[in-house]
């Protein structure tokens, strides 16, 4: 497949980028800034701010991956960079739309009333991401005629973490390995993304990644 990937330079990006290739797949990074590519003058990418690329620049591809990320102060572009890129697959049969969303928003409890960003010990650095990318969440499950899925992490989403190839898959909760504790490795999120690029199990809906 041509995947596309917003933010290809990022912590997810890259991770997503690397597994992508790995399964044999053409990655096109749409970066703001191409100089932070690693040997970009091997591949084909689009140079542009998120705001300026059009239905053009990604027609041919046959999925987008939004691993875009607000700069702190900025948080609320988590919700108006997602609606533009909305805006341009809507209405269209591709590319589908794969975002990297957060764990605040998150059910911690079976009845799903408490988000996991209410909890007392969520760090407070975090809210304003966490509510942004929320909010985010809650318009992506509005819109009609668009091809989405929305992946979360787990609470602790563990850069240093490595690729184990194992890991749990579940929906608006929550959820937690067989320590009790809920983490996923940056590598196996990436993992579980291209699968379900692959897979096309979870369409127009949210899913968390955990580690086993």
């Amino acid at each position: 497949m041509k995947i596309g990937i917003i933010g290809a330079t990022g912590k997810s990006g890259s991770k997503i980028s690397a597994e992508a290739l790995i399964r044999g797949h053409e990655v096109v990074p749409l970066v703001r800034n191409a100089a932070k590519l690693p040997d970009n003058e091997d591949i084909f990418y689009i140079e542009k701010d998120l705001y300026d690329l059009t239905y053009k620049d990604i027609e041919n591809l046959d999925v987008v991956v939004d691993a875009f990320n607000a700069p702190v102060g900025k948080e609320e572009l988590h919700q108006t960079s997602l609606d533009y890129i909305v805006s341009l697959v809507q209405g269209h049969e591709t590319p589908r739309l794969i975002v990297v969303g957060g764990a605040g928003s998150l059910y911690v409890d079976d009845a799903m009333t408490t988000q996991l960003m209410d909890t007392p010990n969520f760090p407070e650095e975090a809210k304003p991401t966490a509510f942004n990318m929320g909010k985010a969440l809650d318009r992506l499950k509005l819109v009609e005629d668009t091809n989405w899925t929305y992946i979360s992490p787990s609470a602790f989403f563990n850069f240093k973490g490595s690729r184990t190839g194992k890991y749990q898959v579940g929906q608006d909760q929550l959820l937690t390995n067989s320590k009790g504790e809920s983490e996923v490795s940056y590598a196996d999120f990436a993992l579980a993304l291209v699968d379900e690029i692959e897979n096309q199990q979870f369409i127009n809906q949210r899913i968390t990644i955990c580690s086993e």
